[in-house]
């Protein structure tokens, strides 16, 4: 019964902020919002890590399944894509740099707090 607990309740938070997306008319995707709502009750403890870690961890070893359909939905619009190449390569770039340098600068002061 224990993973059909876990998985009751991540697909009740998923569903839960695709309901509330849908509902508000949100441009936030419901399951980014389900997350949310997740972390939230996990960091408040309404549920417990243990109750939802193993299938979890099972979504996230199956994960590059789930990047089928969006690759193939990339191929539809390649001209498009074709088009923009230098606006989406310059985008892709700058965003690239600033997570990079937010990334390091994060560890750097994590890495300051142990000493």
């Amino acid at each position: 019964m224990k993973p059909y607990r876990g998985l009751a309740i991540i697909f009740g938070f998923y569903a839960l902020g695709e309901f509330t997306s849908s509902t508000l008319d949100l441009p936030i995707p419901g399951s980014v919002l389900g997350m949310l709502y997740l972390l939230t009750a996990l960091l408040g403890g309404a549920v417990k890590l243990d109750w939802v870690e193993s299938e979890a961890e099972l979504f996230v070893k199956n994960m590059s399944i789930m990047f089928v359909p969006p690759g193939v939905g990339i191929m539809v619009y390649i001209s498009l894509l074709k088009s923009q190449a230098v606006p989406i390569f310059g985008a892709l770039t700058i965003s690239f740099l600033i997570t990079l340098l937010i990334t390091a600068k994060t560890v750097e002061l994590l890495r300051r707090g142990e000493e």
